[in-house]
Parts: C-alpha cells; sequence; structure tokens
C-alpha cells in the first residue's frame, strides 16, 4: 500500500482517480500468449496499440461495422527507445497478408497456424466480442522478431472519451465531407458533416474522422492511415501541452479506462502511470510515425519483408528511423543487430563515464524457480558499472514480472535499473536502498558473437514518409 498512499499524497484532489482506475481496469489472460517469444533484445520498449471496434457496451452507439465479433480496425507498434527520448509508432495495415501462428480459443483449445490471412483476422480468433488481442500480440512478434512488452486495445468508447478529456483535437481537411463518404450506401450525398480546413474534433467527430475512408484521397485504407497518425500526432501534442505529470494524466486515464483492455503488466494504475511517465521526456519532434513497407498484391496489402526486416533490425538495435544510436548509451561499436550488446560477455567495457550504473547500489532476488537467474541479472548489472551488494532467493517464486523496489530518494537511480531488465517497472517501497526481484518474464538473451557490421538503414522509403508528433496537421492533406 506504500506506492499507492504514495500516489495518492502526490496528486492530492485526484487521488479518487486513481482510486477508480485500479478498480476498472481491464486485462487480457496471459495464457494466449505464445510460449516461442522473442527475447527482450534492447533496452527500448515496444507496445502494441490495437483499436478495436467492439460493439460490446457503450460502443454499440457510436456506428461503425455491424455484427458482434471484436475487430482490429487498425494498430501500431510503438517502440520507445532506451534513451527514453525517441519513439516511433510503426502502422500495420489490417488488409496485410501475414502469417498467423497457433493462437488460443477461449475452449483452451490452440489453431493451427495459417499462412498469408489478413492482418486483422488474429484479433477476430475465437469470434468473442472483445477480440483475441494475445493472437495479434503473437501475430505481430512472429511477423517482427521484437519482443512486445506490452499491449493496450482501444475500443470507440475509449477513444472518443479520450478525445473529449484533451479537450479536442486539431484535425484538418481538404474539402467538405458529406454524410455518404462515411457511409457509402446512402443514396445521396447527405447533409455535410466536415468543413474543409482545420478544425477542433472530439467525441463522435473524432471518431468519425478516424474512420473516414471514402470520399477523400484515394479512398483506401492505406490513406486513412495516413490520417490517423496525423490525428495520433496532434492528440500527443495535446496531451503533452496539459503537462505529463499525475495530475494532468490520471484525469485522461479515468475518461478512457473503462474501454481499455491490457496485458497483465499494465494492469494496475500505478503500473499504467509510471509507464506514461516513463516517455515523459520524449520530444515531439523524435515522435515518429511511419508505415511499414508494403506493396499492394491485388486487393490486398503485402509487406516487403527486406525493407521491413531492414526496420525491424533497427528497432533492434534502438535506431532511429534517421540511423542514429538512441540505446541510452551505448557507443557505435556496441550496436549489433542481435541487439545483444548490453548482454554479459557480448560487448567490450564501456567507459566510466557512459556506465549508467555507476555508483547505484543494488541486491537482486530470483522471484522464479530458474536456477542462476540472479546471477546472470547481476552479471549485466555489473557490466553497467552497478554495485550487486546481494544475490539469492527471493520469498516468493512466483513472481511473473520483475520489480525494481526502491526507498526514499532513490527513484531515479531505480529507474536507471529498470530500463536495463525488459518488462521490469520501479515501485516505491519502504524497504531500504534499490532491491530487484526478478520475474519469470525476465529472459536474459544469450551471448552472441560480435558482428562487424551495424545494423542496416531504414530504406530511405519509409524514413521520407515519416510524420513527427509536432507536423502541422494540415500538411499533406491528400492522405493518398
Amino acid at each position: 500500500m506504500t506506492g499507492l498512499s504514495f500516489l495518492v499524497l502526490l496528486v492530492s484532489g485526484t487521488g479518487w482517480v486513481y482510486l477508480k482506475l485500479n478498480g476498472g481496469i481491464d486485462t487480457f489472460s496471459a495464457d494466449g500468449i505464445s510460449g516461442d517469444r522473442p527475447p527482450g533484445a534492447s533496452l527500448g520498449q515496444n507496445v502494441l496499440v490495437i483499436g478495436s471496434d467492439s460493439r460490446a457496451g457503450s460502443n454499440s452507439q457510436l456506428g461503425g461495422g455491424t455484427g458482434t465479433v471484436g475487430r482490429s480496425d487498425t494498430a501500431f507498434l510503438l517502440h520507445v527507445y532506451g534513451d527514453r527520448k525517441h519513439a516511433v509508432a510503426v502502422s500495420i495495415p489490417r488488409d496485410s497478408l501475414v502469417d498467423i501462428p497457433a493462437c488460443k480459443l477461449p475452449g483452451g483449445q490452440w489453431t493451427a497456424p495459417r499462412h498469408d490471412a489478413m492482418f486483422n483476422a488474429a484479433f477476430s480468433v475465437g469470434e468473442t466480442a472483445k477480440g483475441n488481442p494475445a493472437c495479434t500480440q503473437n501475430t505481430v512478434e512472429h511477423l517482427t522478431g521484437l519482443r512486445v512488452d506490452h499491449t493496450v486495445v482501444v475500443d470507440f468508447a475509449g477513444f472518443a472519451a479520450l478525445t473529449s478529456a484533451v479537450g479536442g483535437v486539431p484535425v484538418c481537411l481538404p474539402h467538405d465531407i458529406h454524410q455518404r463518404d462515411l457511409s457509402p450506401k446512402l443514396p445521396t450525398r447527405g447533409a455535410r458533416i466536415f468543413t474543409k480546413g482545420p478544425q477542433t474534433v472530439s467525441g463522435q467527430r473524432a471518431l468519425d474522422y478516424v474512420r473516414l475512408r471514402h470520399g477523400i484521397g484515394d479512398g483506401s485504407d492505406l490513406g486513412r492511415i495516413k490520417r490517423q497518425q496525423a490525428f495520433v500526432a496532434a492528440l500527443i501534442k495535446k496531451v503533452k501541452a496539459r503537462g505529463m505529470n499525475p495530475s494532468a494524466l490520471l484525469p485522461l486515464a479515468d475518461a478512457a479506462t473503462d474501454a481499455l483492455t491490457v496485458d497483465p503488466g499494465l494492469g494496475s494504475a500505478d503500473r499504467l502511470l509510471s509507464f506514461a511517465m516513463s516517455m515523459k521526456d520524449i520530444d515531439l519532434h523524435n515522435t515518429k510515425f511511419v508505415t511499414v513497407p508494403w506493396r499492394y498484391e491485388g486487393a490486398r496489402v503485402a509487406i516487403v519483408e527486406s525493407d521491413a526486416d531492414a526496420l525491424w533490425a533497427a528497432l533492434k538495435a534502438d535506431r532511429t528511423i534517421e540511423g542514429k544510436d538512441a540505446g541510452g548509451g551505448r557507443t557505435a561499436g556496441h550496436d549489433r543487430p542481435d541487439g545483444d550488446a548490453d548482454r554479459p560477455g557480448t560487448a567490450d567495457p564501456l567507459p566510466e563515464k557512459e556506465l549508467p550504473g555507476k555508483d547505484i547500489s543494488v541486491a537482486v532476488y530470483n522471484g522464479t524457480t530458474v536456477t542462476g537467474l540472479a546471477g546472470r541479472a547481476s552479471e549485466l548489472l555489473r557490466s553497467r558499472g552497478f554495485t550487486v551488494t546481494a544475490t539469492a532467493t527471493a520469498s516468493r517464486q512466483d513472481h511473473v514480472f520483475t520489480v525494481v523496489e526502491y526507498g526514499p530518494g532513490l527513484r531515479t537511480e531505480a529507474e536507471a535499473t529498470a530500463r536495463l531488465l525488459p518488462g521490469a517497472r520501479a515501485t516505491a517501497s519502504e524497504t531500504a536502498g534499490i532491491r530487484v526481484v526478478l520475474g519469470s518474464s525476465y529472459v536474459p538473451a544469450p551471448a552472441a558473437e560480435p558482428s562487424a557490421e551495424p545494423p542496416g538503414a531504414v530504406p530511405a522509403a519509409v524514413a521520407e514518409e515519416a510524420r513527427s508528433a509536432d507536423d502541422d496537421p494540415c500538411a499533406d492533406l491528400s492522405y493518398g
């Protein structure tokens, strides 16, 4: 309860929101996540964000498709770089042809893998109202070779509530939009619902804007993705203008929480808040939006594998789309395609001034049944300059997630520790000093042979098409 008390005091008048959040956060079962997963290979984090057009609950009043099966309307993989100053969101078109690996059905059975299936079909596996986010996560990991640290599903109601909570989002349209542009089956063009030029939208109007496909640009889903990227960029800009602090963030979370479904690792208010606060130093210009390299294959979209593989390799190595090392202190000689440059035995020692753990002391405890896990984590921490004061077995061996507990005045040092341990989170504690308790989600990467070649560059076409969160929302109005 110490962490909860700390946050209640911190946010004062919004403390009630924190308490409400803890009771309203829905999580999906981790049982459906594949056991054959990529390792956490960089200091960065990967977050899968899925937009669902579920008809469950209040969503039925907000328009869109029909039927009772939850469907994935949009999806992007957000990579937060190890330096916590850069981020890139990679959109994956819903009509992309991909391989869907085995996924768990509601009854407990696992499906057979599928080849050349539409990407959004993964979310509908099992045909439930809320969809199958674990199957989409499995598909993204199989497609990218990147470990997804967290998955967040936002439905129509949550999206509409969030846009209202920030006071609306600025958008821009190249010409007037009428009702038939949103609903092509109408016999006439209907009333005008959007006017040409810049405007601010929220709630239902914001939802109509991002769903709009016909009557603008080439009418394709790829064009709509560009408009959605511009919208999310403007939304981030609006949120950051309000302030990246608990008092500003908690009311926004309250507006959307009832319509959020997250993985167990984000299933509490302090975890959600901690994750949001970890991105407070990312500059708007360094927040990029791109689309996975693609080409048309009939009516569907095929991913250009060679270019996509170069993009995934760059993210795994924490290189930005401009080719910059954003790994949080690694030198160029330590960047490798396998992303294991910071693991014991895979890199030369860093100069003392670049050791993030210099003057930080930690105790490491194994909270799992995996023999030797604390020792391997200790080697990693020592290689980064930390002083490991103790290595032992925790009082419980059923921990799933890694926690870095810290005493008064040690938050910054604890967060530096957590950044080195994939999936770890820092939490305040009455314990003196810093104490790492490893969970079963912590998988240290095996030692790798040094590579003489740096990671391949992101394809020029991807970099040239990138949008920044500080771009003018009226730029590139054709959207396809």
